[in-house]
């Protein structure tokens, strides 16, 4: 039989637990802890997003979208105060502020923005990360299925004589044109119309070799690659970096013309309801350790100096994920052309066309 002193203690303990999880309950509703991430699909490793929640008392929810162009259109479409966090790639900055659809960032708040190396605080897009930070880092070159060894190039693709086997390009403008801007030795930023025209020409010259399957998403054509319908197809390097570690006929490669060299970048939308979360956020995703976690699920780059010492050496000593500076040197950041960019959409839309 229990006394009554200790039926008091067993009242008390079932009244403070019962209180306590009144409060997770109510701490996990309050609308003041939540973060609201709008970013592409499978691109944040899910324990990082559980280890926040926890660590911060935060409820986390998920949107994604497909491209940059969407992500836009759907700030645009009246949703203003529906996300707290995106991702977009460096060069849709000045779109994005421009059409004041971003805020600049509490730099106070962020005592780990330290931790990135300088070559990605200095872009001229946002210089001084005024609006944004760094996330992570890559190129987009060929995916190849099987053991050719001859020189990695876009040529392989674009060469006049050149009979490669199936074959799929990226299914948008900048992409497509850039790679074929930097086979004939251009800039892949260039607004000279007889260069832009030039690659357009070799892209249509191109859609006529009877191995040419079409204009795919990266993840579209790496699918058809693994599923052994392409031989090659343009993506994004961390994808077929991943695909080619679970099949050993399948090989990532930086064509020695240079390619682009993306850098995608959070950022807080205008009205953002948990702005004060999303720094919270930002500031917890810079953690060296954080950063080399989400380096090693994506096999995206980090462009985290100090999560260097947590990158796996499989990571750090491959050139496809980690490329070296005689081939950096010949990459390029898609740049913001402004009002120019119709050139690209002319040119594009007569590429699909014919």
């Amino acid at each position: 039989m229990v006394n009554f002193r200790s039926g008091l203690f067993v009242v008390a303990l079932l009244a403070l637990i019962f209180t306590m999880g009144a409060m997770n309950e109510a701490w996990a509703a309050d609308p003041k802890r939540q973060l609201n991430l709008f970013i592409w699909s499978e691109y944040i490793d899910p324990e990082i997003v559980s280890d926040f929640e926890k660590i911060h008392n935060v409820k986390v929810r998920l949107d994604y979208y497909e491209s940059n162009e969407e992500m836009i259109a759907k700030l645009q479409s009246g949703l203003e105060g529906a996300y707290d966090l995106i991702v977009p790639s460096t060069y849709f900055i000045p779109t994005l502020v421009n059409l004041n659809l971003i805020q600049p960032l509490k730099r106070e708040l962020l005592t780990n923005i330290e931790n990135i190396k300088p070559e990605f605080t200095t872009l001229e897009v946002d210089p001084g990360n005024k609006f944004s930070v760094p996330y992570q880092w890559g190129t987009s070159g060929l995916v190849v299925r099987g053991n050719d060894t001859a020189a990695p190039s876009w040529k392989i693709i674009f060469e006049k004589d050149s009979n490669p086997p199936n074959f799929l390009l990226f299914d948008t403008a900048r992409d497509a044109i850039g790679s074929a801007l930097k086979s004939l030795g251009y800039s892949a930023n260039t607004i000279d119309i007889k260069e832009i025209q030039a690659a357009g020409e070799l892209l249509i010259a191109s859609k006529k070799k009877p191995t040419f399957m079409g204009f795919e998403s990266g993840v579209g054509g790496l699918a058809k690659v693994v599923g052994q319908v392409a031989s090659i197809a343009q993506v994004y390097s961390g994808e077929a970096i991943r695909a080619s570690r679970d099949e050993e006929n399948i090989r990532y490669i930086i064509p020695e013309e240079g390619c682009e060299q993306w850098l995608d970048v959070l950022a807080i939308p205008k009205g953002a309801p948990h702005a004060d979360v999303a720094h919270e956020f930002l500031n917890y995703i810079l953690e060296p350790k954080v950063a080399a976690k989400l380096a090693s699920f994506n096999n995206y780059a980090t462009p985290n100096s100090k999560a260097m010492e947590f990158i796996s050496d499989e990571d750090k000593n491959d050139p496809g994920m980690y490329p070296p500076e005689n081939l950096i040197q010949k990459m390029e950041y898609f740049k913001d052309l402004g009002p120019n960019f119709r050139l690209y959409e002319e040119t594009w839309t007569l590429v699909k066309s014919r």
